[in-house]
């Protein structure tokens, strides 16, 4: 009982010291207590919505007592150092996960503040669909607009459009959020900017870029079976059009192509030059800093030159809004960030490197990698992230690093990717779909369906053995 609940407990990780620790300490109070403290901590991370404490708090509290614990036990011997080395190392690795991150957020929020997502969502709306075709064609955008947004930011776009045209009709937003749910997160599983889990592997580099794309038919398959029953269950009812009409602000195409560009950097880095994909972002911070000057310098005449168009055109509105312009400041853009969840990440990676230090990983990964078949090792990675979350499970095999095929690598990026999706709380955007259509889409209502996901999930693997077997 005490292996499995280890097991289960240590699996929550992110990246660990590589080196190894001084001594196995999991039979000592250090061990122990670390254990206590981190369950408390994850158990408060998954009450979240209920209790409404942010996720952040718990976890920084408790990495800091782990870490604690572990410098008192080894105070004044020869080992300290190797304490102090763990720590650093664990924080260059949250290091390189967060600015890669705020650099992502920073493109992500520059896109909505031009308006870009608005324009998307007053598109959709606008067209004269069924519901069923509006189902299938958020599911359809949710899938290709991952790879490049993550799964997260889709999956509220898409919800967005949904709570817009339902207008309370509790069943399609209930169908439609957990296929949103399903296709954001299938989407995100073959692009190493489409999840967290992916970009962890690709960094780590067990994945190279390109072979992400392998995962490309599973993915699909894991997203079309659970559509195709659900879609049944959707009336084909002819929706009302709304002719809302969004205007892009000055720029928001040109920050697409940035946020391009900015990613093609990131890969040149990393694949030909073999630096940390992290140095290409934050050269592209720079492309956006320099592009947000531009904006500034030149919205002087850019406003004059649209004020005197709507002069020209008597369009009191048209003036009225230009009025209220302000310029655009990338630094605005990167305190909009998801801080609560970079806050998150490194809280887990504190308390999880004390574990892997502690010794706790190396004895999960004699279970799960020694003593299992890799191929159900791996299923199982997937089903646990539905539980716990996707992320961190991802990253407790990464710092288990088994010796495993490259093939098998592929099947745990799929899995943790996809497999959040078995239940609401398994993935970011179910957890964030469960407050933006709070009442509609619940954890039992997605729980219902849990069994045509999990055909999805069973195919998409069969899938992968199939099309990547060798």
């Amino acid at each position: 009982m005490r292996l499995a609940l280890l097991c289960l407990l240590s699996v929550v990780a992110l990246p660990v010291l590589a080196s190894e620790s001084a001594k196995d300490l999991t039979d000592t109070w250090v061990g122990t207590l670390s254990i206590v403290v981190f369950t408390l901590a994850y158990m408060l991370v998954m009450l979240e919505e209920v209790i409404k404490l942010r996720k952040s708090k718990p976890v920084l509290i408790a990495a800091g007592i782990i870490w604690f614990m572990i410098a008192g036990y080894y105070h004044g011997t020869d080992q300290a150092p190797l304490v102090t080395d763990a720590f650093r190392h664990n924080l260059l690795e949250f290091a390189e996960l967060m600015l890669f991150l705020l650099v992502a957020m920073t493109y992500i929020n520059a896109m909505e503040e031009r308006r870009l997502f608005d324009g998307l969502r007053s598109w959709l709306v606008s067209r004269q669909l069924t519901y069923r075709q509006l189902f299938w064609l958020t599911g359809i955008l949710a899938f290709f607009i991952s790879p490049i947004a993550d799964n997260l930011t889709t999956a509220l776009l898409m919800c967005a459009v949904v709570m817009k045209v339902a207008h309370g009709n509790s069943k399609l937003i209930s169908l439609a959020c957990i296929n949103i749910v399903i296709a954001a997160n299938a989407g995100g599983a073959f692009s190493p900017f489409g999840d967290i889990t992916t970009l962890m592997v690709w960094q780590k580099g067990m994945v190279e870029f390109k072979e992400f794309f392998a995962l490309f038919i599973p993915s699909i398959v894991n997203f079309v079976i659970p559509a195709l029953i659900m879609s049944r269950f959707v009336s084909a009812e002819v929706m009302d059009a709304n002719n809302e009409k969004v205007e892009l602000k000055r720029g928001a195409r040109r920050i697409v192509a940035l946020f391009l560009l900015t990613v093609a950097t990131a890969v040149i880095a990393h694949s030909y030059f073999h630096l940390p994909p992290v140095m290409g972002m934050m050269t592209g911070l720079g492309y956006l800093q320099v592009f947000g000057f531009f904006l500034r310098k030149t919205l002087p005449t850019s406003l004059a030159k649209k004020r005197a168009q709507a002069m020209a055109a008597h369009d009191e509105s048209r003036l009225r809004s230009l009025g209220s312009i302000v310029p655009f400041d990338v630094f605005n853009r990167v305190a909009r960030a998801e801080w609560d969840t970079l806050l998150f990440f490194y809280g887990v990676v504190m308390c999880v490197g004390g574990l892997g230090f502690i010794g706790y990983l190396e004895l999960v990964s004699n279970v799960m990698y020694t003593q299992w078949d890799v191929t159900y090792a791996n299923i199982a990675v997937g089903i646990l992230s539905a539980i716990v979350d996707n992320i961190p499970v991802m990253f407790a095999v990464l710092t288990m690093e088994p010796v495993m095929s490259h093939g098998q690598w592929l099947l745990v990026t799929l899995t943790a990717g996809v497999g959040g999706s078995l239940l609401s709380i398994g993935s970011a955007a179910g957890v964030a779909l469960m407050g933006q259509a709070h009442g509609h889409y619940t954890f039992m209502s997605h729980l219902r369906w849990t069994p045509v996901i999990a055909l999805g999930y069973i195919a998409s693997i069969g899938a992968h053995l199939l099309i990547n077997g060798v």
